[in-house]
């Protein structure tokens, strides 16, 4: 599991842009606080912003004409057999602004890191 750095999402080949897609729905789903090392840092953080990630990725594959089930658009949709979030759980304060980038752990030491994984995988991104 891996979420790329947001800035690659854009170029993320049509393989890894919709292999984010199921990362996003199964950490908003029941994968939410399960213990994975790459992602950790999401849990540190209200669900929101794994939503607000999940956002960006879905309008990457709306602009390439992908089709994504709208329940996703829901930030309290967490997928068919798992309950929603509620308002306090989802909204939950997590002392900071979200801006950009959406998890601060998405620096440039990441992006160069997710640059060398996609490199080890064919894909230069460079």
């Amino acid at each position: 599991m891996r979420l790329w750095h947001e800035s690659l999402i854009s170029r993320l080949p049509r393989q890894q842009l919709l292999g984010q897609h199921r990362e996003c729905c199964a950490l908003r789903g029941n994968g939410w606080g399960k213990k994975h090392a790459i992602v950790n840092y999401v849990f540190q953080y209200s669900p929101y912003r794994l939503f607000l990630y999940h956002q960006k990725v879905m309008e990457e594959m709306s602009q390439r004409g992908y089709q994504v089930d709208p329940l996703w658009k829901d930030p309290f949709y967490r997928g068919k057999i798992c309950q929603a979030h509620n308002e306090k759980t989802l909204y939950r304060i997590d002392n900071a602004v979200v801006q950009a980038p959406i998890y601060p752990e998405h620096n440039q030491d990441y992006l160069n890191e997710c640059l060398l994984n996609l490199k080890e995988k064919g894909i230069d991104l460079s």
